[in-house]
């Protein structure tokens, strides 16, 4: 494989748009297996995309927001669950870059290496001599299945008696795993359980998750680096938000495609597309589908120009980013439900990619940091004057 240095915006996306054809192949073997196809796996590899957030030093891209995004996006209207797991890597590679260098140096050993990731702290992580020892369980962990790290949110006691998350990067083979991914969503994501059982933590692979959280990187290596300067949950948003933006231009292509020679069953209409109702339809998830891009685009420009300023983000701001993704994915979905709905009854067979595209954007919208309702309230708490109710901002 080539050796890749920094490469411009549009050859990445442009590498993302070819692998389109042959995700949308694979999308279905990928549902019946319950994690991403070898072939697919190949390609991402072959593509380099998943260097775009490893340190430029080890071989990465350092690629900014607005790059990520479109990238994300060219990669889901192929298929969500490649997509939805290009992303879990790529904010696990983000992540990993500010643990210290002589884990770098292990884990970016592979420019390419896969590195899936677990934000919810729901492990302990009890100081012994060395480090730390590890114990729990993680659910939802995407791509773990084919990674070779996982970086996990566990917490740890403190002197005061009360607990601080952390978060903790732990080799895959150390890790027991529950095949427990049986869903009608992302099916492809391999988003199974993993389990910790007296797991052996080196102190040098944990790190506090508030400084991250915050947008303050005391260990971070490469200050100059313009992809860690800003609060995690925005980057998180902006990455994972790309997905449902892609998801809902996936779901406009998928109709378009079908519309030529379909006819509206018991209706005089030979041809659906002359009529007025699959206008409008057409029309509504256009409209839907841009409002999607607009928001996460705003978000993606916000990052890009507060790094390279330098500026420190406001609270409004960083609520204004959770705002932004559950506007992503309501009207990703608006999107996708109105053509679905145009698909007709053939639409539910398994290899119309329509039926997918709607069970992915519908999962997507259930996930608890992408839920519209809930960061629609987060934004309004915050702008009516009141402290936000929850620290992942």
């Amino acid at each position: 494989m080539e050796t890749f240095t920094a490469l411009p915006r549009t050859e990445l996306v442009r590498r993302a748009a070819e692998l389109g054809p042959l995700l949308r192949a694979e999308a279905q073997q990928s549902e019946q297996e319950r994690r991403l196809t070898a072939g697919t796996i190949d390609a991402l590899a072959d593509s380099g995309l998943l260097r775009m957030r490893v340190p430029r030093r080890f071989g990465g891209f350092e690629s900014d927001m607005r790059t990520v995004t479109e990238v994300l996006a060219e990669l889901a209207r192929g298929d969500g669950s490649t997509s939805w797991t290009a992303s879990v890597w790529m904010i696990s590679s983000w992540m990993v870059g500010l643990f210290p260098d002589s884990v770098r140096e292990e884990v970016f050993a592979d420019p390419d290496v896969r590195i899936s990731g677990i934000l919810s702290p729901t492990a302990m992580a009890v100081p012994v001599e060395g480090g730390y020892q590890v114990d729990g369980k993680w659910s939802f962990n995407t791509g773990c299945l084919q990674s070779a790290w996982n970086v996990n949110a566990a917490v740890r006691p403190t002197p005061d008696g009360q607990f601080e998350p952390v978060m903790v990067l732990i080799p895959m083979k150390d890790l027991q795993i529950v095949d427990d991914w049986h869903t009608t969503g992302m099916r492809g994501s391999g988003s199974v359980s993993t389990i910790a059982e007296k797991v052996f933590v080196p102190n040098d692979r944990l790190l506090p998750m508030g400084p991250v959280i915050g947008g303050a990187h005391p260990l971070q290596q490469d200050p100059s680096a313009l992809m860690w300067r800003a609060p995690f949950m925005p980057i998180a948003c902006a990455t994972v938000g790309a997905v449902a933006y892609g998801l809902a231009e996936a779901a406009r292509d998928a109709f378009m495609t079908r519309l030529p020679g379909r006819k509206i069953t018991y209706t005089d209409y030979a041809e659906q597309s002359a009529a007025p109702l699959t206008h409008l339809q057409v029309a509504g998830a256009t409209v839907r589908v841009d409002e999607a891009g607009f928001h996460i685009r705003r978000v993606a420009e916000l990052i890009d120009a507060r790094a390279a300023a330098g500026e420190a983000w406001t609270v409004e701001e960083r609520a204004r980013a959770r705002l932004h993704l559950g506007a992503v994915c309501l009207r990703a979905k608006e999107a996708a439900d109105l053509l679905a709905g145009a698909s007709g009854g053939t639409s539910l067979q398994l290899d119309v990619p329509i039926q997918r595209i709607e069970r992915d954007i519908k999962a997507l919208n259930l996930h608890a940091i992408m839920h519209p309702d809930t960061n629609f309230e987060l934004y309004g708490r915050v702008a009516c004057g009141l402290a936000p109710n929850t620290q992942y901002l």
